[in-house]
């Protein structure tokens, strides 16, 4: 891993992917995952695989938020931190277990910076930039930004706020931002960068299956330069 002991990464993989697999699959149910985007191979290996592989030199440790059987993410060899709010209830979920589990965990750490599971071209000073932000922002909240908008899930949050988000989402707040604005949203822009004359969002997701093969191509011609 990296050397900033003081932010654990966390990739948010504990969604429903409803989107990719709008079709379902065999034995799935409501109290289970639709399905694992981030499993799925681009350039010979899970989209999983490239987000930690562009995060872990960044951070001290690692952990995924996922949800159901941890097994199936065994080959990467990190922890798996399961939501500690049932329901699947959105991405605030992901990261209070990763505020929760970096606390009893790392116990150098004072954030953690969050990646989503489907995000293959995280940027390597993203979490650098992040910090820079809000190091002296008391419990300011980090969050990238690109296209002109904010990207909800790739940020740097305090772990001293780890109650107040428990909180919040018992009594039933949902939304990202109506929790990160309450406690200072600062935004950090991100360019975008060329890959063979095509302009890439460096926080492009691939939620679809059309999306999905425009990340392949992505790296295709990546892996040619």
């Amino acid at each position: 891993m990296g050397c900033d002991n003081e932010i654990t990464g966390i990739i948010l993989a504990g969604g429903l992917s409803r989107r990719m697999f709008a079709s379902g699959r065999s034995g799935a149910s409501a109290d289970a995952p639709a399905g694992d985007k981030g499993l799925l191979d681009i350039a010979g290996k899970p989209m999983l695989g490239h987000v930690i592989e562009r995060l872990a030199p960044q951070v001290g440790t690692i952990a995924i938020n996922a949800n159901g059987d941890p097994a199936r993410f065994a080959p990467f060899g990190l922890p798996v931190v399961p939501d500690t709010i049932d329901g699947f209830v959105g991405p605030l979920a992901g990261v209070l277990a990763g505020l929760l589990w970096a606390r009893t965990n790392t116990p150098d750490a004072r954030w953690i910076a969050s990646a989503s599971a489907d995000a293959p071209f995280v940027p390597p000073d993203l979490v650098a930039r992040l910090r820079a932000a809000v190091e002296m922002r008391g419990n300011a909240i980090a969050i990238a930004q690109s296209s002109g908008g904010l990207q909800p899930v790739i940020g740097l949050w305090p772990l001293a706020l780890a109650e107040d988000l428990d909180a919040a989402l018992r009594g039933g707040l949902r939304k990202v931002l109506h929790w990160t604005d309450k406690h200072g949203t600062v935004p950090v822009a991100f360019d975008h960068f060329d890959v063979a004359g095509t302009s890439v969002d460096p926080f492009f997701n691939a939620n679809t299956p059309e999306e999905l093969a425009e990340a392949r191509r992505l790296m295709a011609e990546m892996g040619r330069s």
